[in-house]
């Protein structure tokens, strides 16, 4: 009998964390699992949208991205990562960084190379590397530290891989990569001729010390290096989708060419509202990582005092926890228990691998929320403890 769906769809699932969304909403909880704040964003960012909407830019913008917010990106990227890009070949814009890292990978990957992914991952990697056609080969990150082997990262280089992401800070697991893990991973990526497709939502976003690093700063990697980023997390504006990707001219021009016909181009005036965001005082920076570790903080003392074993991040608004403790059959039983009868969304661990097995005894949190939120999440994990 003739199916209608692709081959390539069925090898995925639906996004558990939405589903997860969906559920908390049904039974009224409190959203831990989807990784948007419930504060307001800046006054004065949103003040830019009102204006450009006023102003009527309202039509379509340049397909790979307005010229102020490409001049806006390509200031931040120097003076925060030290690395110049032209704004005018070396930009593209897109309606968030979900569609500039399907972008990016579609223009530089064919089907049946292999992509080099660490898990735990965002789960959009898996599939994306799927829709291209090309063949995942996933590298565990371990805990507590979430370090890698680098002997079997060496293993993995071949001369089918085409790719590998990275994800620093990390999405779920809170990781920084430091300067020598980085190093490590370009001169493999030097000596086969593999592209890094880097996504650095959460460069900002860090704590006790740690230093976001670009794969696309250290030396001859410029030129073998998408960077990926977006105003959704820094500015808590998850809902505007703008992303860009950053790339060398040559790879650019193919990145452009797939954008073009997957989505034509980003939201006009919340491109010019992202301008001003990518310029606003950098004091807010500090200020904003100062907040997320006081909210981390939070978090993770109510965890560690109603039984989780907690990983603590150093960077990003999530945290991952060891669940086995608590005596559930695996992690997605746990985590709809939770959301159903506790009343707190999370993430079940093994959406985020490549073997659901691997994440049976994990559950993420997120921490983007106000810190009354917060109060009131940890009163009701507090009930569960008793």
């Amino acid at each position: 009998m003739k199916t209608f769906s692709s081959e390539r769809a069925m090898k995925f699932t639906e996004s558990v964390i939405r589903e997860m969304t969906r559920i908390c909403i049904k039974h009224q909880g409190i959203n831990l699992a989807q990784g948007f704040p419930d504060f307001p964003a800046p006054a004065e960012i949103k003040e830019a949208a009102l204006k450009a909407i006023q102003a009527d830019f309202n039509q379509y913008a340049i397909t790979w991205g307005t010229p102020s917010l490409r001049q806006a990106i390509s200031e931040k990227f120097h003076w925060y990562n030290g690395v110049i890009i032209d704004p005018e070949k070396e930009i593209t814009v897109c309606c968030g960084a979900t569609e500039a890292m399907m972008a990016a990978l579609m223009a530089i990957v064919n089907p049946g190379e292999e992509v080099i992914v660490f898990e735990p991952f965002y789960e959009n990697y898996g599939p994306d590397t799927i829709l291209c056609g090309a063949r995942p080969k996933f590298i565990t990150l371990h805990e507590p530290d979430w370090n890698f082997d680098e002997e079997k990262l060496s293993r993995a280089f071949t001369n089918k891989t085409k790719a590998i992401i990275l994800n620093t800070p990390n999405n779920p697991t809170g990781k920084v990569f430091s300067r020598e893990e980085l190093q490590f991973i370009a001169d493999l990526c030097l000596k086969w001729g593999v592209i890094a497709v880097t996504d650095e939502i959460y460069e900002h976003i860090l704590y006790d010390e740690a230093k976001h690093i670009s794969i696309a700063s250290l030396p001859d990697m410029r030129d073998q290096t998408i960077t990926i980023n977006s105003i959704s997390k820094t500015y808590s504006l998850t809902g505007w989708r703008v992303g860009w990707a950053i790339a060398p001219p040559h790879l650019t021009a193919s990145i452009r060419k797939v954008h073009d016909f997957l989505t034509v181009g980003a939201p006009h005036p919340l491109q010019e509202a992202a301008a001003t965001a990518l310029r606003i005082d950098r004091e807010y920076y500090e200020t904003l990582a100062r907040q997320y570790q006081e909210r981390r903080d939070v978090l993770a003392q109510v965890l560690e005092e109603t039984g989780f074993r907690v990983y603590r991040p150093r960077g990003a608004y999530y945290i991952m926890t060891n669940v086995s403790q608590f005596g559930y059959s695996d992690d997605v039983a746990f985590a709809r228990y939770l959301v159903e009868k506790v009343g707190v969304a999370t993430v079940p661990g093994s959406s985020f691998y490549s073997h659901p097995s691997l994440g049976a005894t994990k559950i993420r949190f997120c921490f983007p929320k106000k810190m009354e939120t917060l109060q009131e999440a940890a009163e009701r994990l507090r009930k569960f403890k008793a």
